[in-house]
């Protein structure tokens, strides 16, 4: 646990800046939009309280377009649900960038969003129920395998719409991941990925534009972040886990998932919660970084490099406090122990900057 003097002791370095960091500084990322609502939160909460010294300014592109722009170094940092493995960082090494870092930021759920007139948040479906659904075998609302699920409930006699995203995306990373868990068929013939060949639906660019396509469409079903559901009140769905227990996404079951011992390789943390009764579907959102910041041709000076590291460093700290009102999870301090040490090993021209700023800041 951090002790309150290295919170007390980050505070200050943030409002007594040296000298050379006076100058304003804006802060370039992109990417998810899954995590757009904590960001953009924590970016103006830190604008106030470097006393408008730093802006983070974050574009909500999508996980793909982060990843491209991360890897094409015009942004200081990316944002991506689904986790960079071998081949992508390898592919970004090649690229000028050398090693880079996926960090996770916080831990989100990935709801089933619906426009059903008179029906309300609540529906229940099970991961097959899901998958048919979105592979266009189940069509209809009237179909006796959702009946089943839901005896109380009298759905309105419409056809579904399926609503996906048209970008790269890390919610459909989560979604699709979870999908080719629990069913074979889908395994087999989409899989998962930040983009996928849907078999039936129409695309929205977006969070934003899957939520806008659901709520103007009267029988569409479609995915969404926690939080963009909640903020647009737009109707979502429980999931039956396979442990037989009907989930409601909330706080406390994407908190349960984010309380798993962690090894120390961040690969794994991608979430299995129904043998503890944690809500299935749900994942990390990670903040791509390099460790020689000086491979960024985005990060220009020191001072901005330094000014990156500050800010990244009080968002997985005291930063975390504007998770839970926006329905995100704090991460666990398994995960905080890792992105520490992930931002101990980053360097500004050799350097040891990152070492530098937490011996600063008190840890």
């Amino acid at each position: 646990m951090r002790t309150l003097l290295a919170r007390l002791t980050l505070i200050l370095s943030l409002l007594a800046a040296p000298t050379a960091l006076a100058q304003r500084v804006e802060l370039l990322g992109a990417g998810a939009t899954f995590p757009a609502p904590l960001v953009t939160a924590m970016a103006d909460d830190y604008r106030d309280i470097t006393g408008g010294r730093v802006t983070v300014n974050y574009q909500s592109i999508g996980s793909g377009g982060g990843i491209r722009q991360f890897t094409e170094q015009t942004v200081m940092f990316g944002m991506t649900e689904a986790f960079l493995g071998d081949e992508a960082l390898a592919a970004i090494a090649e690229a000028g960038g050398g090693v880079a870092f996926n960090m996770p930021i916080t831990l989100g759920d990935v709801v089933v969003t619906y426009n059903l007139p008179g029906v309300g948040t609540g529906v229940v479906f099970d991961g097959d129920t899901i998958a048919e659904i979105f592979l266009g075998t189940i069509t209809s609302w009237a179909d006796p395998q959702i009946a089943r699920l839901n005896p109380d409930v009298r759905f309105p006699p419409l056809p579904m719409t399926v609503v996906h995203r048209s970008d790269g995306s890390g919610t459909t990373n989560i979604f699709t991941n979870y999908l080719s868990k629990v069913s074979p068929g889908w395994a087999e013939r989409v899989g998962f990925a930040t983009s996928v060949n849907w078999p039936t639906g129409i695309g929205g660019n977006g969070n934003e534009g899957v939520a806008g396509v659901v709520q103007n469409t009267p029988g569409a079903i479609g995915y969404n972040s926690l939080v963009y559901a909640a903020l647009n009140d737009i109707a979502y769905g429980y999931v039956l886990n396979r442990a037989g227990n009907v989930i409601e996404p909330s706080l406390a079951a994407t908190t349960l998932a984010a309380d798993i011992p962690l090894p120390a390789d961040t690969r794994v943390l991608v979430t299995d919660t129904d043998a503890q009764g944690g809500y299935p579907i749900a994942g990390f959102a990670w903040m791509l970084m390099y460790e020689r910041l000086d491979a960024n041709n985005a990060i220009r000076t020191r001072d901005q490099a330094e000014e990156l590291l500050r800010f990244v460093l009080w968002a997985i700290t005291d930063g975390q406090d504007l998770s839970e009102p926006l329905s995100f999870a704090r991460i666990p301090e398994a995960v905080l122990a890792l992105n520490l040490d992930m931002i101990r090993q980053m360097t500004w021209q050799g350097e040891d900057l990152g070492a530098q700023v937490l011996a600063d800041a008190g840890y």
